[in-house]
């Protein structure tokens, strides 16, 4: 279980998501810090890739267990379970991107906030 001395929530959150992504071996895992910027949708997308859509899809039940666990909390929308190509777990204020490695190429969510703040984790 991830260890946080971090008092705020969604920092906390996109902790235990990133631990999630870690355990399921997610690739190119990155936290992008979007509390700094002017019209934002959230405080932190995590964003990570895997080759196969079974992979995706193992990765994005990996991140809502380990929160549940810790939270007992539950995405507020899922979206991209049935094709693993892109599932979006919203939480609100932590929005996590589960991408096949070709659709994150394809959309390129990294530079379309190009403003915020980026921090990489190595996978486990």
């Amino acid at each position: 279980m991830v260890k946080s001395k971090v008092l705020n929530e969604s920092a906390y959150i996109s902790e235990l998501a990133i631990h999630g992504m870690q355990e399921k071996k997610g690739n190119d895992l990155v936290r992008l810090d979007l509390r700094g910027v002017n019209s934002s949708v959230a405080d932190y997308f995590v964003i990570c890739h895997a080759d196969s859509a079974t992979q995706v899809k193992a990765i994005a039940n990996s991140v809502e267990d380990e929160i549940y666990k810790a939270m007992q909390a539950e995405p507020w929308r899922k979206e991209g379970l049935e094709h693993g190509e892109w599932i979006l777990l919203d939480y609100v204020d932590v929005v996590i991107h589960i991408f096949r490695t070709d659709k994150r190429e394809f959309y390129g969510v990294e530079d379309l906030w190009g403003d915020a703040e980026i921090k990489s984790y190595k996978s486990a």
